[in-house]
């Protein structure tokens, strides 16, 4: 009997912390996650929450240095989602309060909305981290199958 929380498939990824990158990282997951036939509006969630946490490492993790950014995706039996982006910068002092809305300490030219844009469009957003250790946000959201969603007019796909 297969479990709900049995890892059907993953991938890890490694990569620059540099600006350019954002963007494969989010082509990367999206060429992994389409795999569980998501709908678009879930496919833009996820990819718009993983661009959110990228940014966060490049412009907070390691600012003005290039380090590495690690992403580990694993796709469940019950098509959970899980993807963990980790970097090995400065860290989080006070993770709770980066959390809160418009919280930020980039300046003036950042906007302290990535971790609220990540919790709108994941189901789970956690956040761990030590200082000058790194930080670990995992995401995760459940995918509908599409054999599963049901259409305006009550039809299954």
């Amino acid at each position: 009997m297969t479990e709900n929380n049995e890892i059907i498939n993953q991938i890890d990824l490694s990569f620059p912390s540099k600006s350019c990158n954002e963007a494969f990282s989010r082509a990367a997951i999206s060429a992994f996650i389409v795999q569980v036939d998501p709908t678009i509006d879930e496919l833009t969630d996820i990819k718009t929450a993983v661009s959110e946490a990228v940014t966060n490492c490049i412009a907070h993790g390691y600012e003005s240095k290039i380090g590495v950014i690690y992403i580990n995706a694993k796709i469940l039996f019950n098509n959970k989602i899980i993807i963990k982006i980790r970097d090995k910068g400065k860290g989080i002092e006070d993770v709770k309060q980066a959390m809160e809305p418009l919280f930020t300490t980039g300046g003036s030219e950042r906007s302290g909305l990535g971790f609220a844009v990540m919790q709108s469009f994941m189901d789970k957003v956690k956040v761990s981290s030590t200082v000058e250790r790194g930080t670990i946000v995992t995401l995760e959201k459940a995918i509908i199958r599409a054999s599963n969603r049901v259409s305006e007019n009550g039809v299954r796909s």
